[in-house]
Parts: structure tokens; sequence; C-alpha cells
């Protein structure tokens, strides 16, 4: 058994496995949150990438006030996987979407991990139980499944299964509550956890909108930005739905509204992300893109999930507060 939350605090080391886009990401987070990082990548350009990465990312954590006695310069790098979690006390695995891969990687860091350390997984779309099969014992491996940019974006799925030892959940959702993560708790093994599910449903049928003509890619996306996303960002599916009864509650709700969203859902579309799909849905992206470059198009998504972030943290503040006039105060806050 590992004990949970009165531990959470003692983590001071913490193991990165796969120094791409995930984990140089992952790194810049533990190392504001005031952890030394150990990074364990076989390519010899990956330690200039995640330095570079921190640096972009260092002024949004700061923004953020997610910089607990964080040092960007406590951070080392490894090319032996079992040298980056030897004195790790946590552990979170990023490497390529491949099973064998992971396998590999879990079954020659076992023997080097210190008795309590916690191993997360990043991965978005393989099980849990698929992974713990090269464990002689898994039960120290959970899932930690992150949104990209994991340093930004507060969401990670946590999954453990009957395999999986007493506390070790409990250790990573305090820990990560500690870096200032919103943790989910998936209850039943699915491929895509949760929020990739959603996503790839909302996909499938902008896809579809696309390729029945329907409107263009540069326009489906601005219903989401202009339109429900700007909900999804405060409320989820069910409460939205719920607040739209008038205050009569989900029930009637569904009573006024089922029959239409079942019309609705019965002409939802299936497209395949084939060779032509795949070349129209290239050719709108270009068009949206205006010029624009991949580096100039990731600073805006991250200083608009900032301005976000920011912003809501302000209005649950006032809420917090509790004061009577908290919800006036609300459309003045500045």
């Amino acid at each position: 058994m590992i004990e949970a939350h009165d531990r959470a605090t003692d983590i001071e080391v913490v193991g990165i496995l796969g120094g791409g886009t995930i984990g140089a990401s992952w790194s810049a987070l533990f190392l504001a949150a005031g952890c030394e990082v150990h990074v364990y990548d076989p390519s010899p350009e990956v330690e200039q990438y995640v330095r570079d990465y921190i640096e972009h990312a260092w002024p949004s954590l700061d923004a953020l006030g997610m910089i607990d006695r964080g040092d960007p310069d406590r951070i080392r790098f490894f090319s032996d996987p079992r040298q980056a979690v030897t004195q790790a006390q946590f552990v979170q695995e990023s490497v390529p979407e491949r099973i064998d891969f992971k396998r590999e990687l879990f079954t020659g860091i076992e023997a080097a991990l210190p008795p309590d350390t916690v191993v997360a997984s990043s991965s978005s779309g393989l099980l849990l139980g698929e992974m713990q099969q090269a464990w002689k014992d898994p039960g120290r491996l959970v899932l930690g499944h992150p949104f990209n940019p994991p340093h930004l974006i507060p969401l990670v799925e946590l999954l453990a299964n009957e395999r999986t030892a007493d506390g070790v959940l409990e250790r990573a959702e305090a820990f990560y509550a500690r870096c200032g993560k919103v943790t989910i708790r998936v209850k039943k093994e699915v491929p895509a956890h949760v929020a990739n599910r959603l996503q790839a449903a909302l996909w499938r049928e902008a896809i579809h909108l696309v390729c029945q003509g329907v409107a263009s890619v540069e326009d489906v996306d601005k219903a989401i930005t202009a339109g429900p996303g700007l909900r999804w960002a405060v409320m989820g599916p069910h409460m939205l739905f719920n607040l739209g009864s008038g205050g009569h509650g989900m029930d009637v709700f569904c009573e006024r509204f089922g029959a239409s969203f079942h019309r609705w859902w019965d002409d939802l579309g299936a497209p395949q992300l084939t060779t032509e799909v795949a070349t129209m849905l290239s050719a709108g992206v270009r068009a949206e893109e205006r010029g624009r470059s991949f580096t100039s198009l990731s600073w805006e998504r991250d200083a608009k999930i900032v301005e976000a972030l920011r912003a809501l943290k302000r209005v649950d503040r006032l809420l917090a507060a509790g004061e009577p006039a908290a919800s006036e105060r609300i459309t003045t806050a500045r």
C-alpha cells in the first residue's frame, strides 16, 4: 500500500520518459511545481528541444501563478531510462503510442524504480490492462492522461483497476492536484478514455459537415469557437442543458427537446479519414491559417488559453468569496 494525500508533498524528483511535445510540456509543469525533473529520451536533439519548450512555456505558467519555488534549470537528461527513474518518487511516461515501445520501456525500468514510486502513463488510447502485461508487479502503474498542452490544460484522466495497489491512484491524484491539475476518475476501461471520445465524436460530425458541403472547414471551426466552445469552457454539456430548462430541471429539458435530439442523432454522419477526406481537410486548414506559421498559431492558442484561465480564476475567486453581491460583481470583474 502507498499512502496518498499526506505524501504528495514529498515528491521532489519526477522522472519523464519521453521528451517529445507531451513530455516537454509535463517537464515545464513539474519544474514550475518545484520539482527536479529527470528526462529520458534516446534522441540527442531532445535536450535542446525540451529546454526551448520550457523557456517558451515559463511566462505562461508565471502569468497563471503556477510557479511554486520553480526553477527551470532543475532538469537533467539521460539516455538510459533506468538512470532517469532511480531517484524519482513519481514517473510520467510519454513515449510514442505503441504498445511494444511502452512494454519494452516498462520491463527495462521496473527493477530500477524506488519501492514507493508511482508510474503514470500519458497514453491517450492504449488500455491500462495492455500496459500492465509488461510488469512483474503492475500495482504501481496508473493511467494519467493529459490534454495537450499539459502545462496549460488542467485536465488529467486517471484510471486504475483491480491490479493497481491500494493508495497508488490516490497518491497520483494528490500529486497532480499539487501541480494545479483537475483530475477525473475513469471508472471503466474503454479506448480513448472520456475526453478523447467526446472530442472524437465532435470531430466526426465536423468532418461530415465539411464532406457534405454544409460548411467550410473554417466556418465549422468558427461555429465551435464562437458558439458552444465558449459555454463548454465554463460548464459541461449536462449542466448547460440543465440550465436550458429554464430552472425546471434536466427531466423537463429531455421531455421538451428529446424528439429534436433523436432526429439530430439519427442524421449524424460517420465519415472515414480517407486520403480524399484528409486532402480536403488539409486544404481547409491551410485556408484558415492564412499564411501564419506553426509557431504563430501555437502562440495564439497558448495566449488565449492563459487569458481564459485567468478570467475563470477571477470569477472563481468572486464566487468563493460567498458575498451576497458576488454574482452581480462577476459582470464587472477585471
